[in-house]
């Protein structure tokens, strides 16, 4: 396997685990249920002008969904469709794949995060598919790497 495809395959391991990691936490929201509190009911844990935290739905990161021009909504909804297409493909892939067609899409118009989300279902990697597209693999990793900065610049933002 050429270095490129390892270290394709890695971040985009290390992102989906980071995201799905992220996505896990917001979802549960309230912290652990299996332990129980023995507080008497005149003392209340929360403070009577609290407000309530609800979990949120979203698991995508709002900082990267603006980035790409779109909601976290709709991000969810596109990525549950393609999901259907390639039950293999993981949240991170799909975050690379549009940032990376956003990204090359002007130089390059076969560039579309469809025609990389076609080449991840035949098996290939990002970096592979790119190759496909006519990018050679020096550019197609820095690509890859400049995707992968603007997702966690975007999600950095997004958190602040």
């Amino acid at each position: 396997m050429k270095p490129v495809s390892q270290v394709v395959i890695a971040v985009a391991v290390a992102t989906g685990l980071t995201l799905g990691a992220a996505a896990i936490g917001t979802a549960q929201g309230k912290g652990p249920v299996s332990h129980v509190r023995h507080t008497p009911m005149s003392h209340p844990t929360n403070a009577p002008n609290a407000a309530p935290k609800g979990p949120k739905s979203e698991s995508f990161p709002r900082g990267v969904a603006t980035k790409l021009g779109s909601t976290p909504e709709a991000m969810e909804s596109a990525y549950l469709t393609a999901k259907q297409a390639n039950p293999k493909l993981t949240r991170g892939q799909f975050i690379a794949a549009n940032m990376v067609a956003k990204n090359l899409a002007a130089k390059n118009p076969a560039i579309t995060t469809q025609a990389i989300l076609s080449g991840l279902q035949s098996g290939k990697s990002i970096g592979q598919t790119l190759q496909g597209l006519g990018l050679s693999s020096q550019e197609a990793h820095d690509a890859w790497r400049q995707a992968d900065r603007d997702a966690r610049e975007a999600e950095k933002t997004s958190n602040q």
